[in-house]
């Protein structure tokens, strides 16, 4: 019985947050509907969450308890107080006013009186009202446990539901908020589910299952990230010096800006925030949205160039200029585009064949990067019901002065990492999953280092 799958019944008062409590733990923002309106779900929803060898938990979405007051009346009214809870309820159950009058609250009693334990969502911003307390009244005539569980707890104040609810016998209870997700509180959601229902093996499963998903989806993430930037950083293009420079350098900023914005996609997705990922390039805060190759964007991180005084006056371009020197020429037709960031990098063989190598330069990989890093950071702290707009959670530059890591500067040699230079994976390509691997590692570590400052 111990190692049996749990059958969980989620309910509550209508718009407390059922559905989104459910969203947030299976991390699925496509379950269910979300509205803050009443009576959103109408029917019993189920959703599993497994390992390889079985199903551990069963989750159950049931509508919204709107009138346990009246059923409470009907139960006094038509059943006998000489019978046990359960056995009223059945009559309940059993009786036309379970078809119309009383149609959702019978589908959730039903649901609750075949499960293992209900978990009972209240809005921690709610005051304690009489019809709650008939809804913990009704629920406890099924003589199946209750879990109180606090939604929005960061904006409540539960002293008042936790006297309310030891008065009751109810002493274990748990808080989730399903806007503002915390990996840990969920870990304390289940230890306090076993601490209620004593089925450790199941429980410490489901938690190693999930430690583990929560792991491998941050490791996704990073991945997704470290890909990323080695395209950008191998991004290459040479432009002859008798050649005009502006369809080249407009091509390259389109490049980055279209990579970027699949690379927001594909981390959302692999959170799970699929209807967001399909939104369109400008729901996107200004934090994340804004050009990357605007000049003010790299002055509000504070970005400062490689170039120095030379080209100081063309800030916001974002490509090196491979060279030992710019003509006049080429100086001017930059300071026509969008911004303007040079680095005078030396080359003989350029200089000698009369051409210019770009790239994309430090401060603008720095800036991508630290934005990326923004944007998962903040999907990790992200519930899955949240529909406010992103924050950029990383304020700071990941790389100070652009100083970019070992697998990023070696980028500069390998044009056949990226195929934003038209280049199909190859087996030549291999070395670039090597340093994407690096670079993942530097990424995560740099996050638990900031984590433990």
């Amino acid at each position: 019985m111990k190692n049996e799958a749990l059958n969980i019944a989620v309910v509550g008062h209508t718009n407390t947050g059922k559905t989104s409590l459910l969203r947030t733990l299976l991390r699925d923002e496509g379950f269910g509907e979300v509205k803050n309106a009443p009576a959103t779900t109408r029917h019993v929803e189920a959703a599993e969450i497994s390992s390889r060898e079985q199903v551990l938990l069963r989750l159950f979405d049931t509508p919204g308890l709107e009138d346990a007051g009246g059923v409470l009346d009907w139960l006094e009214q038509h059943t006998s107080s000489r019978h046990d809870g359960i056995e009223r309820i059945q009559q309940l159950l059993q009786a036309d006013v379970a078809q119309d009058v009383f149609s959702q609250e019978a589908k959730v009693l039903r649901q609750v009186l075949g499960s293992d334990v209900s978990l009972y969502v209240i809005d921690a911003r709610e005051p304690v009202l009489a019809k709650y307390k008939d809804e913990l009244t009704v629920l406890s005539w099924c003589a199946k446990p209750v879990m109180p569980v606090f939604n929005f707890s960061v904006q409540g104040d539960a002293a008042a539901w936790h006297e309310m609810l030891a008065r009751r016998g109810l002493h274990v209870h748990s808080q989730f908020d399903t806007v503002a997700f915390d990996f840990d509180g969920e870990m304390r959601l289940w230890r306090q589910l076993d601490t209620l229902l004593n089925r450790k093996a199941v429980l410490e499963q489901l938690q190693t299952v999930r430690t583990l998903e929560w792991q491998g989806l941050q490791d996704a993430a990073w991945r997704l990230m470290a890909h990323f930037l080695l395209e950008v950083a191998a991004l290459v293009e040479t432009v002859k010096d008798e050649d005009p420079v502006e369809p080249v350098l407009a091509q390259m900023q389109n490049k980055v800006r279209q990579r970027e914005r699949h690379f927001q996609q594909d981390v959302l997705q692999a959170f799970r925030f699929y209807q967001q990922a399909d939104l369109p390039a400008d729901w996107m805060p200004k934090a994340f949205s804004q050009d990357p190759f605007d000049p003010e964007l790299l002055k509000q991180f504070g970005l400062r160039t490689s170039t120095g005084a030379a080209v100081g006056a063309l800030i916001g371009l974002g490509v090196d200029a491979a060279t030992a020197g710019l003509s006049g020429g080429m100086g001017a037709a930059i300071g026509g585009v969008i911004g303007g960031v040079l680095s005078n990098m030396g080359s003989l063989s350029d200089r000698l064949s009369g051409v210019k190598t770009i790239h994309i330069d430090p401060a603008t990989i720095t800036l991508l990067a630290t934005r990326a890093q923004g944007l998962i950071l903040a999907l990790m702290q992200r519930g899955h019901a949240a529909q406010q707009a992103l924050d950029l959670q990383a304020a700071a530059v990941i790389w100070p002065n652009s100083n970019l890591p070992s697998p990023l500067r070696r980028a500069r040699s390998h044009a056949e990492w990226s195929a934003l230079n038209g280049v199909k994976e190859s087996k030549a390509a291999a070395n670039r999953h090597e340093a994407a691997q690096e670079l993942q590692q530097l990424l995560s570590k740099s996050l638990s280092s900031n984590r433990q400052h």
